[in-house]
């Protein structure tokens, strides 16, 4: 995947407008450090910053078809572009580029040929027969994508609000699931799969057939010429993820380039739930394992570089962000060039503690549906851009689209979580790969509860970072926040501090417009906060925030504190421990 920059209809083809958008897609090159294209057409500017995985070689960008009438610039991967290419017999590709077919395709499909491609994507594609073009996003939003809107009339379109800030008189999230052509001037929805009206499905449970599902997007992933690994955090997703890449990978075209051992990563402080499970789970696969420890320091000290990189003032994105950010540039450094990752599992099977209170199964259902929608703004922003951040990719086989038609088809009931019947978080899931004959994974990890990532690489991490806010942000300041700040006002001092680094990178009110707000308890929907009236007192998106459900609960931590040494002890003295980052393989 890539960076892509497009301004389309500016009324100005000067060599000093061309300038310009080449100094504009300057801005996304850590996204795609390999190689940079640009092809104007008039007044139209398609460029691009090439991550190379599929076809290095030749498969620079912008991308072509066989007269170079239709223009496209994309990130993304296509996974099923070798069975596309054989329904397009009759065309001459240039590449064997995985998104060369899209050209291609929109000759023989015109617009409607998006939903027949099975992967994830951003693109422009310009048609300089009628000078009209169409811009698209992937069905959950797993690629980063923005719209912008100039005062001559032109159209932007970025990877990253970096790419397009300066230049528009207005700019939004351009939508996932969503394509956009010149030919009506409006956003139409192209993904329209049955849980989209959050009805309430009714199939029964197949332990089997969602197995088979997340195995075929597992495996389907691994399409590369260039080394990967996997991101482990030691939970169920992940070594999920893990334990089917290590069972599939010796068949494959990249074990033959490769090798067949899988490497994997993980990133905690020193002595972090997280290092402890993976260091387990990557014994137990046999995986090449690297570990990596950050300090809290490293992290504060890295929080506005992940700011400005991930672009939002989010908390719990900020706060999952950092350690990501961290381990992408330490797994860069040893020349990985993507990773494959767990994201997505909470959303479809109601893995987040606070599901623990859905008061019925229309209300989890409906919740994972809202909480699908809004993927983008969260987990898929973070684990696309922190990577990127380092020029490394990361696949989410979770967010494949038949895998989650098939689990999203599931009778809510099977999902309920009832500890009285021995069902946690995730039983469906977890019920489906525990098997004896030949198990995925260990017993106990497979039944391990639920950690976000900002808890799992260590409580101290999120404590530190409140301790930090707390020293720049004085209870003054906090009087005058909903007057300087007064859309998505921060109500603590960490989500203050946040906002301020983030303003002075994003000025602009159309910036702070594309991050969501709202009440959240333990990553839930405002919604949600309803199910449990002591959560509205005790609104934090950690999953410690679950009062009576996470093990490491807050209100566990404070009980011990006044037993021990009164409330002053409650939030742990942050430790100042040497800087940079300690690798360990």
């Amino acid at each position: 995947m890539c960076g892509i920059l497009a301004v389309l209809g500016c009324s100005d083809d000067s060599q000093a407008k061309r300038v310009r958008v080449l100094e504009l897609s300057r801005r996304l090159k850590h996204r795609g450090p390999d190689w940079s294209g640009l092809h104007q057409y008039g007044d139209n500017y398609l460029a691009h910053q090439r991550l190379a995985i599929v076809d290095p070689a030749s498969g620079d960008q912008p991308l072509y078809n066989e007269d170079k009438s239709i223009v496209v610039t994309v990130n993304g991967e296509i996974y099923n572009h070798e069975e596309l290419r054989k329904q397009l017999s009759n065309h001459t590709f240039r590449t064997e580029c995985d998104c060369d077919v899209i050209a291609h395709l929109y000759e023989e499909h015109g617009e409607g040929f998006v939903d027949m491609l099975d992967g994830i994507f951003s693109f422009v594609l310009l048609d300089t027969r009628d000078n009209s073009f169409l811009v698209a996003r992937d069905a959950i939003g797993v690629t980063s994508l923005y719209i912008g809107y100039g005062l001559d009339g032109s159209v932007w379109i970025a990877s990253e609000l970096k790419g397009l800030n300066d230049d528009c008189e207005h700019f939004e999230t351009f939508p996932p699931g969503h394509l956009y052509s010149s030919k009506d001037r409006e956003f139409r929805r192209w993904y329209n799969p049955p849980w989209f009206s959050e009805a309430i499905p009714s199939a029964p449970y197949d332990p089997l057939a969602l197995r088979n599902a997340f195995e075929k997007a597992v495996v389907k992933r691994l399409m590369t010429d260039v080394p990967f690994g996997v991101l482990l955090s030691g939970g169920l997703d992940s070594s999920l993820v893990a334990a089917i890449t290590a069972r599939h990978l010796a068949g494959t075209k990249a074990a033959k380039q490769w090798g067949a051992k899988l490497h994997s990563f993980c990133v905690g402080l020193k002595g972090a739930p997280d290092l402890r499970a993976a260091k387990e789970v990557a014994d137990y696969l046999g995986t090449v394992h690297h570990e990596f420890h950050f300090t809290v320091q490293d992290g504060i000290d890295a929080i506005e570089d992940v700011i400005y990189h991930i672009e939002t003032y989010d908390v719990t994105t900020i706060r999952a962000s950092t350690p990501m950010f961290l381990m992408s540039r330490k797994i860069k450094s040893l020349g990985v060039k993507w990773v494959i990752s767990g994201e997505g599992s909470d959303e479809i099977f109601g893995g987040y503690l606070y599901f623990h209170k859905a008061p019925n199964k229309e209300e989890f259902h409906q919740e994972t549906c809202r909480k699908i929608k809004a993927l983008h703004k969260y987990d898929c922003l973070r684990a696309n851009k922190s990577t990127y951040a380092w020029g490394l990719e990361a696949r989410v086989p979770f967010l494949d689209k038949e895998f989650i038609n098939v689990a999203m088809n599931i009778d809510p009931e099977y999902k309920l979580i009832k500890p009285e019947e021995g069902r946690i978080e995730k039983w469906v899931l977890r019920k489906a790969f525990d098997d004896e004959e030949h198990p995925y994974l260990p017993k106990h990890i497979l039944y391990r509860q639920k950690e976000q990532f900002s808890d799992g690489v260590g409580y101290s991490w999120i404590d530190g970072l409140k301790a930090h806010a707390a020293k720049h942000v004085t209870d003054k300041m906090m009087l005058n926040a909903a007057n300087i700040f007064p859309h998505n006002t921060p109500n603590t001092k960490e989500a203050y501090y946040y906002r301020m680094i983030f303003e002075r990178f994003f000025p602009q009110n159309s910036a702070t417009l594309t991050v969501p707000g709202g009440a959240s308890v333990a990553c839930s929907t405002a919604k949600a906060v309803e199910w449990d009236a002591a959560w509205s007192n005790n609104l934090d998106p950690s999953g410690r925030a679950a009062l009576g459900v996470h093990n490491s609960a807050y209100e566990n931590q404070i009980n011990s504190a006044k037993a021990a040494a009164g409330p002053e002890k409650i939030i742990p003295k942050m430790e100042v421990s040497p800087l940079g980052v300690a690798i360990q393989s």
